[in-house]
């Protein structure tokens, strides 16, 4: 019974594997319209996932049984994942296989199943995201590391196969690289925590790295290593320093629509399994009391811990934002940017307790929006047959194609934190975590950058409103497929008509982050303490009555 259950939370993930078994079938089809539908069935199939999703998370006997340390972080996660997935997909419509299918079309080819690999792209796709709903259903290290190389695996092909250029297969093969270094880091890191904990499982390793961090011996240093090259190593997955390297290149190599996937999938892998990492720690409103009952205690991360992701976040986001002002090409200024916005969102990793997740899962939904309206322009763009790289390809664009300039400008204005827009309440959310945790320098730091990404977040919605047109920006046309401009425009008004509802996805991004003996707030616990006897209730004693 108890299987079952934790098989009902996993239910959207085996509807996309199922997805990406039918559009892999779907892309060998001799049928021309069969082929061009690959796109549109994976959009359903993800679409199907999220209201799967919604569906078997109000099922509380599958979230009690689940054994997870945020039982409700998945509701959360794989929504968005699968919205974002939805435009991401329209991002890439019309664009795989293009020059063989229009060759095939004009009777210049025949018709080779083994030249075609839309449905394998769509199906390598669908995985990805698979791997990374599972990782919110991870609980254990066996389950976290599979999942998070399940996320990994299909993008190395994805980027060979999302252009048909040498740059592809160059990026391809250093992404893979530097994924495997980064595995075998982290992989190491679990070898090293089970040898100080004992176990596998998170909710144990909870347990007992809480009774260490409360004994007077403190934590082992094998553990601390452990959590600490654990970390190091998932940072590849959000380009954060020092596995930060092949992020440019790899972001320049790819296609853009590709680019744009690795931009949010990645990310969001790797920061909901740092999330769950540190959870083990128990500093996600895990309050105890004092023995006298009169105060609490809320556990934070070890001293260790919270240096090095105190140094990951100042190098990320200062070496991301320096890198990105030294950048002509605008993939390029996008792989730094995303950089930086890592740095941000670690600051509320280190936060963790009242509000730091709650504003690092805000923050994700605002990144994602941002992003998939700056690759929508650049998607929906094409330069004499070539995608757009450089800055000068957009100059004037205002003047020929005024909604794709609007959206760019509202997406770096939501990067750099303008209000209204998006990214502002995202990056105040972060700060207010950061004062609140009292790490005021760090915050402080992150403001000045902040400060120092306008330059060139501003540079790039400039340059296509000021700069006039010039013979190379010219020749500037829309892709024949107009799906990514719709994404593009979709995106650039969801950042300023989203902000209206921000209270609404913080307060969901809260309420994924309690579950359980995870509800109980501060204030509120507080009120279990009897004010006559300074103790709290014990298992066989009902609270004080009231007269």
């Amino acid at each position: 019974m108890e299987f079952s259950q934790k098989l009902i939370l996993i239910a959207p993930e085996i509807l996309l594997f199922c997805g990406a078994v039918v559009v892999a079938v779907l892309g060998l089809s001799n049928s021309r319209g069969i082929r061009r539908a690959v796109p549109f069935v994976t959009a359903l199939f993800l679409a199907g996932a999220v209201v799967g999703t919604v569906y078997v998370y109000r099922n509380e006997d599958a979230l009690q049984a689940s054994g997870l340390l945020f039982p409700r972080l998945g509701l959360f996660i794989k929504c968005l994942i699968g919205v974002a997935g939805i435009g991401l997909v329209a991002l890439g419509t019309g664009t795989i296989d293009r020059t063989f299918e229009n060759a095939v079309a004009a009777g210049r080819a025949r018709f080779d199943p083994l030249r075609v690999i839309r449905g394998e792209y769509h199906a390598f796709f669908l995985l990805s995201i698979v791997g990374v709903m599972l990782i919110c259903n991870a609980t254990d290290l066996i389950w976290l590391f599979l999942a998070l190389e399940l996320s990994s695996l299909p993008t190395y092909v994805m980027v060979a196969l999302s252009r048909s250029s040498r740059r592809a297969s160059e990026s391809a093969i250093k992404y893979f690289f530097l994924g495997a270094m980064s595995a075998g880091l982290f992989l190491y890191g679990f070898a090293l925590l089970y040898g100080a904990t004992g176990t596998l499982g998170f909710l144990e390793m909870r347990d007992v790295l809480t009774t260490m961090h409360q004994s007077p011996e403190g934590l082992p240093a094998i553990a601390i290593l452990g959590m600490t090259l654990a970390l190091l190593g998932i940072g590849f997955k959000i380009a954060a320093v020092p596995m930060h390297f092949y992020a440019p290149d790899v972001y320049e190599g790819a296609a853009n629509h590709m680019t744009g996937f690795l931009s949010i999938v990645p990310k969001v892998a790797g920061m909901i399994a740092i999330i769950m990492l540190c959870g083990t720690f128990g500093w996600a409103e895990h309050v105890t009391f004092s023995p006298e009952g009169t105060e609490m205690i809320q556990e934070g991360l070890p001293a260790p811990v919270t240096a090095v992701l105190w140094m990951v976040a100042v190098l990320t986001m200062t070496l991301g934002n320096i890198g990105a002002l030294l950048q002509t090409s605008i993939k390029r200024i996008a792989a730094y940017s995303g950089i930086s916005h890592s740095g941000y969102m670690l600051i509320g990793v280190i936060a963790g307790t009242e509000n730091g997740i709650d504003a690092v899962l805000f923050y994700l939904v605002a990144y994602a929006i941002g992003t998939l309206a700056l690759f929508g322009v650049l998607s929906g763009l094409s330069r004499a047959g070539h995608e757009v790289e450089s800055l000068e390809d957009l100059a004037g664009l205002w003047r020929r194609r005024p909604r794709m300039a609007a959206a760019l400008a509202l997406a770096a204005g939501s990067f750099v934190g303008l209000p209204p827009l998006l990214g502002f309440w995202g990056k105040l959310f972060i700060f207010i975590a950061g004062v609140e945790s009292g790490h005021i320098v760090l915050v402080t730091i992150a403001a000045v950058n902040s400060a120092i990404s306008a330059w060139y977040y501003l540079h790039i919605a400039g340059v296509p409103i000021v700069k006039m047109t010039t013979p190379r920006s010219e020749a500037l046309t829309p892709q024949p497929n107009g799906s990514p401009r719709v994404v593009a425009c979709v995106a650039g008004l969801a950042l300023l008509i989203v902000p209206i509802f921000s209270r609404n996805i913080y307060t969901f991004a809260r309420s994924s982050m309690r579950y359980g003996e995870l509800t109980l707030p501060v204030e509120d616990a507080t009120a279990l303490v009897d004010p006559d006897t300074k103790k709290t209730p014990g298992p066989e004693e009902d609270p004080p009555e009231e007269d």
